[in-house]
């Protein structure tokens, strides 16, 4: 890998890139959240939404998407937070890229094994620096991409702020809201709160809900992935994996004995980046089998990340859409050459158990045009191996 001193820049290459700030995990060693900001006219953001982070995990032009952390290990492992670059996408008028982290719990100078690392979407190295000067800082910038001569450089930076993300936001033109005041004048007496119903009312799980933090998993061939217990159990969460120049990539769910039961992906195109569903069950972790003849990466993501439609959506291959709208007749046009299927996922009838409603939509070869009857609301998994459309009439 190219190791860089601080201040000095190297050529990237023109497509997709994955940085990852990377430490080792500790007893009260601060978590570390990566973002990204995307640097316009007088080196400032042009809007909020070009500081792409945990909360905002996707910037609009679809250039910079937060990956999210991989899961830790025991301490003294290594843990990383991941970003997705795709520089051809930035726009125009986006001259700079930075890349920063905010310590949570505590300063820089407490976490181990610091550094920056830039790699392609195959996983070979780009760029590496070491941050080692790290001391009462909670927020740093690691690096900048910066347009040169047509292209792009990587630049390693390593300027720390005292003042947290807040003050290194508001340096490149974030606007950071100041908590509310206390409100003025002796004798105020707050109003009370209002009344507790009768009844309280019987908690229903959301399967829309249930945010968490995202998680990586990566890894080659045939592996069980041990998901993070803390997932909400009996909810939905969104699996986004990605896979090069493998013969087939597939997901199957597990079960308690960690034996695989059931696929929720089966990809056979050479260059995979697809999305599908998992429910947590809600009485142990969820677990996965992943399987593919080359290197993967696996998100575990909260289904707000999914797409979301009503009257019509397009995609690639195979992804997961969720349908808001009342009952109706979905239209799809797949320009393909394998199977065309489409799947809705519909909450547990009884929520005791964990059997999700799974009815076949559609499961049609080649390249199709097709109706198909939708009840209401729920998840559309769908798969092929090409472009598809779909539009709804009610």
């Amino acid at each position: 890998m190219t190791q860089i001193p601080r201040g000095a820049n190297v050529p990237v290459p023109a497509q997709p890139l994955h940085v990852a700030v990377s430490w080792r995990t500790g007893h009260e060693v601060p978590d570390v959240d990566v973002s990204a900001l995307l640097l316009g006219a007088g080196e400032r953001v042009r809007d909020d939404a070009d500081l792409v982070f945990y909360n905002h995990a996707e910037h609009p032009s679809g250039a910079v998407r937060h990956l999210g952390r991989s899961a830790p290990g025991v301490p003294g492992s290594p843990a990383a937070d991941w970003m997705w670059l795709d520089l051809a996408r930035v726009e125009p008028d986006v001259g700079r890229l930075v890349i920063a982290a905010s310590a949570d719990g505590g300063a820089f100078g407490r976490v181990p094994g610091l550094d920056v690392r830039v790699t392609d979407a195959a996983g070979n190295p780009v760029a590496y620096c070491a941050i080692e000067s790290a001391t009462t800082e909670t927020a740093f910038v690691f690096g900048e991409f910066y347009r040169h001569g047509g292209g792009w450089r990587f630049r390693a930076v390593g300027q720390g702020y005292a003042s947290g993300l807040a003050g290194l936001a508001t340096d490149f033109g974030i606007v950071v809201e100041s908590p509310p005041p206390p409100i003025p004048g002796p004798g105020y007496v707050p109003p009370p709160p209002p009344p507790a119903p009768a009844t309280p009312p019987v908690p229903v799980a959301d399967p829309y809900g249930g945010e968490f933090r995202p998680a990586v998993y990566q890894g080659r061939g045939k592996e069980t992935v041990h998901c993070d217990p803390a997932l909400p159990p009996g909810h939905w969460v969104l699996l986004e994996i990605e896979s090069f120049h493998s013969l087939s990539t597939t997901i199957e769910t597990c079960d308690t004995y960690g034996r695989a039961e059931g696929f929720l992906l089966m990809a056979y195109e050479d260059d995979v980046r697809a999305r599908t569903v998992a429910l947590v069950p809600r009485a142990r972790p969820l677990t996965l089998r992943v399987e593919a003849d080359a290197p993967w990466t696996l998100r575990v993501l909260p289904l707000s990340h999914a797409r979301r439609f009503d009257s019509h959506v397009e995609g690639l291959a195979h992804d997961l859409v969720i349908y808001d709208g009342p009952p109706g007749v979905l239209d799809f046009a797949h320009h393909g050459e394998s199977n065309f299927t489409v799947h809705q996922h519909t909450p547990p009838r009884d929520p005791l158990y964990d059997d999700e409603e799974q009815d076949l939509l559609v499961n049609e070869i080649g390249e199709v045009r097709v109706s198909a009857p939708v009840p209401g609301p729920g998840l559309l998994r769908i798969s092929g191996d090409g472009p598809w459309k779909c539009a709804v009439r009610r």
